[in-house]
Order: structure tokens, then sequence, then C-alpha cells
């Protein structure tokens, strides 16, 4: 049902003093490993994958509970889970790219790749106004949800064309003065992927197949339904409300909010893309290859803050604020870089503290809603927790 891992490093000889040192610091991983577990028991979570970072170096992975109750299929390192607005962070390192190349402004109005947007009813001026800037750090006005009006079960889980996002487009406004706070927004997400498209000539999930995940050595990652091979490892999701499970949808299609939520993989290629965030020496040239090291960092410079809300849980004395299709979690005298991703029973969530290069990534496949067994209270639990033992 489980695998639990410490990775052991080699051995070297310390004077006392430096070994007191050095023994102080160092986590004790097997007491954040028990509190792990014992979130997702209490949670009544069925599966959920932890690893842990530091110094560049993977320290614990721990795999726990199912990912497929009939037949029973324990978590592994082949799981495969889905990963939602995680994506972002992948959509804002494509429009980085495309900025290096050197194709686009981030102060650009986005209605110079997209005319479309012109009949969109904006009372706080022309929409030409809106910047690709402004949707990296959800400030553009946009509402949250790119459909609101899904009523039924048997409709298509998310629009499938951006023909019907375009249809809708005259019925669509904007909500505040553009640039004035932040509100997430993943409809203005999916006019980010729209670009993306426009100007590479290729379907969004091939560019970041191209430019990202294969050259990160990310084979099995995928957008939406799952490649044949790669099926058996893809885990089921549930809900639990009121103290009962259901299962949700199995393999499903994000359609056109692909560039916002869509994003399929395993912890090992999470993992290399945290290690990508987090930077190597060794490892720096093929990096920036992909992104310059200048430019991941700019998009991790605070932009607005981000008001206190069920997804945006801060302790006494901490503080989250949007960055540019990143957040910063600071907490007395550190700063966490990352995202979360919530859809169809699945929760993840990953930070990175690019000063000592240590990160953390965790996934769920169960949403538990309710008082006492709840995913996304665990979550903020597990992160302070983390903040305070492994971090520091």
């Amino acid at each position: 049902m489980r695998k639990f891992y410490l990775w052991l490093f080699p051995f070297c000889v310390f004077s006392a003093a430096a070994f007191a040192t050095q023994s102080a610091k160092s986590p004790d991983l097997t007491a954040i490993r028990l509190f792990y577990e014992s979130g997702l028991r209490r949670n009544g979570i069925l599966g959920s994958s932890l690893v842990l970072v530091r110094n560049g170096e993977v320290v614990l992975h721990d795999n726990y509970g199912v990912q497929s109750q009939s037949p029973s299929v324990p978590v592994d390192d082949n799981t495969t889970y889905h990963w939602a607005s995680c994506t972002k962070t992948f959509t804002g390192i494509a429009i980085m790219q495309l900025r290096d190349r050197r194709l686009l402004s981030l102060d650009d109005p986005l209605i110079k790749y997209i005319p479309e947007l012109s009949v969109i009813y904006d009372r706080y001026g022309p929409i030409s106004k809106i910047t690709i800037r402004q949707m990296m750090s959800h400030s553009g006005g946009f509402r949250d949800p790119t459909w609101p009006w899904r009523d039924a079960d048997w409709q298509p889980f998310e629009p499938t064309q951006w023909s019907q996002i375009v249809a809708m487009l005259p019925y669509t406004e904007v909500l505040f003065e553009p640039g004035s706070r932040f509100s997430y927004s993943n409809l203005g997400v999916v006019f980010l992927g729209e670009i993306i498209e426009r100007l590479s000539g290729e379907p969004y999930e091939v560019y970041i197949d191209k430019n990202i995940l294969k050259p990160l050595g990310m084979y099995r990652t995928y957008f939406d339904r799952s490649p044949y091979h790669l099926l058996r490892y893809r885990s089921h999701s549930w809900d639990l409300k009121e103290g009962k499970l259901s299962e949700d949808q199995f393999d499903f299609n994000t359609g056109i909010t692909r560039s916002n939520g869509g994003l399929n993989a395993p912890l090992p290629d999470m993992i290399r893309y945290v290690e990508f965030l987090l930077g190597d020496p060794a490892k720096q040239a093929e990096y920036d290859a992909i992104l310059k090291r200048s430019s991941l960092e700019e998009m991790w410079k605070p932009v607005l803050p981000a008001s206190p809300n069920e997804d945006f849980v801060s302790r006494s004395g901490a503080y989250d604020e949007v960055a540019s299709s990143f957040f910063v979690h600071t907490d007395g005298k550190l700063r966490l870089v990352g995202h979360a991703g919530w859809q169809n029973g699945f929760r993840s969530h990953f930070y990175i503290d690019p000063s000592t290069r240590s990160a953390y990534v965790v996934a769920y496949n169960t949403d538990a809603q309710d008082k006492t067994h709840n995913t996304r209270s665990f979550d903020f639990e597990l992160r302070d927790e983390l903040i305070d033992h492994f971090f520091q």
C-alpha cells in the first residue's frame, strides 16, 4: 500500500562540533513522514505522494495508499496524478520563452494577438489596455471560471473548442480596473494558451511537450486523456462529502482549458521539473536552453497581495502574493515560490525555496471537503509543518 524512501548520502568525516551543527540543522524525516501519513488517514485520503528536496537532492519520497479501489492498485512511482492549476506555471514559462525569443512583449495588449476579445464589455476603458503581463498575475479583471454555464453532468467537463469561448465573449465583462488588484482567473490563462498556439503555430500541448517536457526528460507527462500504454498508471480520484465517498470522472478531458489545468504526470517527472526550478550549476547550460535563469527568477517577483480566502490561508505573520504565473508565500524570513492545483477530486501543491535549493511536491487523489475530513485544510497544515521542521 505504501513505499517510503530515505536517501542516504555518502559518509563524510566531521569534527565533533561540525557534526553537532550539521545534525541540529537536519530535519527529522521520520517525524515528517509520520505527520504526513497520519494526516492522510485522519482526513480519509485514499492515495497521495510526497517528495522533499534538500540542497537539490531528494531526501524523502513517500507513496501512500491506492490509485484504484477496484481492483486495488497501490500508489507507486508510476502513479500518474492530475496536477490541475500547477499547469499554469508551464504556461507562464512558455510565454517567457516567446518573450525571450522576441515574439511578444509582456506589455503587449491581448487583442494584438486575439482580436476577438474586442467585443468584451469593459466599463473601465478600452479593452486594449489589458496586457499579457496582467494575465500572468491574474489582474486583468476577468472572471475566475472559464465556463460558468455548465449545469448538468452529461455536458462536457469543460468547453472543448476555442469557438465556444469566442461565442460567449460578447456576454463577458471586465469585472474591475485592470491591474488594480489580484483576482484568480482561469479564463485569462486560456487566453495565454491561445497566444502560445497562434505564435508557435502548434497546439498548446505540442508546444509544451517540445519546449519544456521533453527537454526536461518528462517523458511520461501528458495532457488530458491518457495514452493507451500509460492508462493503467493513471490514478482514479474521489470526493469525500458528508462522510460519503464518490468516485470522480476517470481519464477526463480538460478541453480548451488545458493551458490552465490539463497536466498529468507521475512524481518522478515532477521532481525533474522542480529540479529545473531550483537550478543546478552542473546543468545550468541545459536549463538555460529552456529558459534563462534570470527570466525564471523574474517570474517570481511579487506583483500584488493575494487576499486571504479559502485558497490562500496563512497563519499569523505569514502572507501570500501573486507573481507571474507563480505565487509567493512568505512566513517569517522564509520565502517560498510555488503553485497549487485542484480539479476533479485531485489536489496538488509544490513549493520551492530557491535560496537553499529545497522544495516539496505533494499530490492527493481524494478531495475531502468536510470539516473533520478536509484535504485543503490538511494541505495547509502540511505546508506549515514543513516550514517549521524542514525548510528552517
